[in-house]
């Protein structure tokens, strides 16, 4: 099995901040730590530079690989920065698939 690590340092937390589980909710500057391994993603947060770290409501997540998880990441942050009590997304995102890929192809009979 492989493993992934992702840290994002000094986010600002939009109002309302991110929902703990040890700690209710978390605001002002903080850093988001992002882990998988075995299918599942584990997201944690702290205040800027301290050394507890607080698991965020909704971890650990399922997530299928290293890539998705780095994609859960980043809605993670996006999620502290918005606010609101943000937690983990119930379920790993998908890709998006690109403009360009070709589609399905039809022909005239």
């Amino acid at each position: 099995m492989g493993w992934a690590s992702w840290t994002t340092n000094s986010v600002a937390a939009g109002p309302g901040g991110v929902a703990t589980q040890e700690a209710g909710a978390l605001t002002g500057t903080l850093d988001i730590h992002t882990s998988w391994t075995d299918g599942r993603a584990r997201v944690t947060v702290r205040h800027a530079g301290e050394e507890r770290w607080f698991t965020v409501a909704g971890s650990p997540a399922p997530c299928p690989s290293g890539y998705q998880s780095r994609l859960l990441h980043d809605r993670v942050v996006g999620a502290v920065r918005a606010g609101g009590g943000a937690g983990v997304p119930g379920r790993p995102p998908q890709p998006r698939a690109r403009d360009d890929a070709p589609g399905p192809q039809s022909s005239a009979a």
